[in-house]
């Protein structure tokens, strides 16, 4: 598989199927490989891309840590490499951060972000006390038990075990990030732009609790919203089927039935 050239940093990336772009980028943990799950479920109808920002998976590291300020340009040389002009953005954690960056730099290229449990580093003088507080409640729990539910660590220990080796092949740790709380886009911007942001959350997600992404669904006007009952931070990995539904109907409003 290919690799993308982002300034001096070789970027990795996969693509697989064919139909309109969806590209996934994946949280603090993880790396290409954490979305197999959504990749064997959407190359039947969409291009599926993945890809491994900077000090993650087989991409390149970076010395003094990654800036999270340079994540979007990895985005938008996999898509110049990739030769894809138009892109719906699928992202996870602090992938969903990168991907609306991307989104508000260069909103010629995207039909439309999805930000799976996150708020994508909206700026906003309302929401920013309610991430902080969900934040400040998280960091309570033990890590595991913030990502994975106590239920799904015990009854799939070998999905369990592999979730937590996925990060073992990266360079970069959530600690090693910088700029990751930099000043993110304005609503007033996003609704200038006229980007399409769809927010994803799990009811039983205590790292950004529900109530917290409804209030940004209802702040930005023309914005999605799906809660999926029970799931957990990261949906995507121990409810995939739930995951992939609800990405597919944001896929189904955005491009049509495939």
């Amino acid at each position: 598989m290919p690799f993308a050239q982002s300034g001096s940093v070789r970027i990795y990336y996969e693509s697989h199927g064919d139909g309109p772009a969806v590209l996934f980028v994946h949280g603090a943990g993880g790396n290409h490989a954490a979305w197999w799950q959504q990749t064997a479920y959407f190359r039947s109808a969409y291009r599926v891309i993945t890809m491994d920002l900077r000090g993650f998976g087989k991409s390149d590291g970076v010395t003094d840590g990654p800036d999270s300020l340079d994540f979007p340009g990895d985005l938008g040389s996999v898509l110049d490499h990739a030769g894809i002009s138009q892109v719906t953005l699928v992202g996870q954690s602090i992938g969903a951060v990168a991907a609306l960056r991307f989104a508000v730099l260069r909103p010629q290229c995207v039909k439309a972000v999805i930000l799976a449990h996150s708020l994508g580093g909206i700026s906003d003088e309302h929401l920013s006390p309610l991430v902080a507080a969900d934040r400040a409640q998280a960091e309570k729990i033990p890590v595991l038990d913030r990502l994975l539910t106590q239920h799904f660590q015990v009854a799939q220990p070998a999905k369990t075990f592999l979730f937590q080796q996925l990060g073992t092949f990266n360079q970069a740790t959530m600690r090693d990030l910088r700029n990751l709380n930099a000043t993110g886009p304005k609503i007033d911007e996003l609704v200038k732009l006229g980007l399409k942001v769809c927010f994803l959350a799990g009811e039983g997600d205590v790292v950004l609790r529900p109530p917290t992404v409804r209030a940004a669904h209802e702040r930005l006007p023309g914005s999605a919203l799906t809660i999926v009952p029970s799931a957990p931070h990261s949906m995507y990995w121990e409810t995939p089927e739930l995951f992939n539904t609800s990405v597919q109907q944001f896929l189904q409003q955005i491009h049509g039935a495939p």
